[in-house]
């Protein structure tokens, strides 16, 4: 019996979704920045199986007459033209032991992958699926690659957060699973399946939409289990980014919660639960939960660990010398790919001031990766500047403004898609501002569902 090439790709769609956050193993180095992105590997064999259908067909699906997806083609070209128009400094870039026309290629192809190649593979899938099956299987495999997640990360705490050494080996046992090699983070932190703490937070803000949604739609106490293992995750991943976005979800999907009459009074009775019980831990040991709560706040105050702490003395570093490559550049930045090559001479000193990481990596030429900018939109302001800067800014615009359309009047399932989709883009938008990378497969598959929910009526003549 053969078996269609498109039930194949929408495997293979599914096992990206699976994988896509367990990263944590050395990857395939010809990959450059998708090379230890698992879930990458999948949407690249599930697209060459598209094209193979497609060509035998003579079509394939792409979503021209949306706006939101016009915006995103018209970035992409403006970042393809700003850096012809830099195309002076571009050719005379080296740094790394990299051309600015080898970084460009690079970067270019990074974000055509991500946004534009697995965008229309989701679409091309997506579209063709019923909002229920939308809801329920795409949700069905984020779940059961949490459940591995919080059983790795549940181990994990047990070992590096409360001493109990001897399920090391337990936890090792990880290492027969695909994609992942067991290592210890320092600190009390715990990354899961992911390789840093960063990483296991965009995997937890990209699907902390999808495991609230149950809450919703399942009964008994079971539904809540989802919520907690994002919310204990995140806790223990120690990410502060992580934690503020997280909890920032939370709140949209409490305000969508107390409007709803069916959970406003059980919203309230949880709430009053919730506070009892803190009172009486309280009682039992407020002092050292006082002092737990005292470190965690203490721990998101950027302003006062930014000369405490190396992480943060990097990133906000990375972003005001960026900044300052704007001001020079304000019109059309200094071409896509190209902010490594002119941060250089911007960093401050309150950055590089016993700052290891300035020394040994970011400033040191035999250091073969690029310093990360820390942040997608001081990254489009310098590279691409107002013009591409705005285009984003547009593209994040339509995509929020959609969601508050179509939810006006979108009922049962679809409205509970769209929260996920609110709470998944918003959460992702705001990570932005600590993350500058597109490898962000959260917002363009959420984007390929927005599109797919506003076309709904529509017979898809988009070939």
């Amino acid at each position: 019996m053969k078996i269609p090439l498109s039930k194949i790709y929408l495997f293979f769609f599914f096992l990206g979704l699976f994988f896509f956050s367990f990263n944590e193993y050395q990857g395939l180095s010809f990959l450059g920045e998708f090379k230890t992105e698992s879930g990458a590997l999948f949407f690249l064999l599930g697209f060459l199986l598209l094209g193979i259908e497609s060509i035998a067909k003579g079509k394939i699906s792409i979503p021209y007459k949306s706006t939101i997806f016009q915006i995103l083609v018209f970035f992409i070209i403006w970042c393809f033209i700003t850096t012809v128009l830099n195309a002076n400094t571009v050719v005379s870039n080296y740094f790394k032991h990299t051309s600015g026309i080898n970084r460009f290629v690079r970067q270019y192809f990074s974000m055509i992958l991500s946004c534009i190649v697995f965008f229309l593979f989701y679409w091309n899938i997506i579209y063709k699926m019923k909002t229920i099956d939308i809801l329920l299987k795409i949700r069905k495999v984020f779940l059961l690659s949490l459940i591995i997640a919080f059983t790795y990360g549940f181990l994990e705490v047990l070992v590096v957060v409360f001493g109990f050494g001897k399920l090391y080996s337990v936890l090792k046992l990880f290492d027969f699973f695909p994609f992942l090699e067991v290592s210890l983070q320092t600190g009390g932190r715990i990354s899961s399946i992911a390789y840093e703490p960063p990483f296991l937070a965009i995997y937890l803000i990209t699907i902390s939409g999808w495991m609230f949604s149950y809450i919703l739609t399942e009964k008994g106490l079971v539904k809540f289990l989802p919520a907690f293992a994002v919310l204990f995750l995140t806790y223990f991943s120690g990410s502060r980014t992580g934690l503020i976005v997280v909890l920032f979800q939370v709140c949209i999907f409490c305000v969508f919660l107390y409007r709803d009459q069916r959970f406003k009074s059980y919203l309230l009775k949880t709430f009053l639960a919730f506070t009892i019980v803190f009172c009486f831990l309280l009682l039992l040991n407020g002092t050292k939960i006082v002092n737990a709560i005292g470190d965690k706040i203490d721990s998101l105050d950027f302003r006062k660990n930014l000369t405490k702490n190396v992480s943060n003395q990097s990133r906000f570093g990375m972003q005001y010398a960026a900044l300052q490559v704007f001001s020079e550049n304000p019109i059309i930045g200094v071409g896509f790919g190209q902010q490594g090559y002119h941060v250089r001479t911007h960093y401050p000193s309150w950055a590089t001031r016993n700052n290891y990481e300035f020394e040994l990596l970011y400033k040191n030429k035999n250091e073969k990766s690029f310093p990360p900018g820390y942040n997608i939109y001081t990254r489009l302001l310098a590279e691409t500047g107002l013009i591409g800067f705005s285009l984003f800014l547009m593209l994040i615009f339509f995509s929020l403004v959609e969601v508050r359309k179509l939810m006006k009047t979108a009922k049962d399932e679809d409205k509970i898609l769209l929260i996920i989709i609110l709470i998944s883009l918003s959460g992702l938008y705001v990570n932005w501002l600590q993350i500058d990378t597109f490898r962000m497969y959260g917002v363009w598959l959420s984007l390929a569902i927005l599109i797919r929910m506003r076309y709904k009526p529509l017979k898809f003549k988009d070939e």
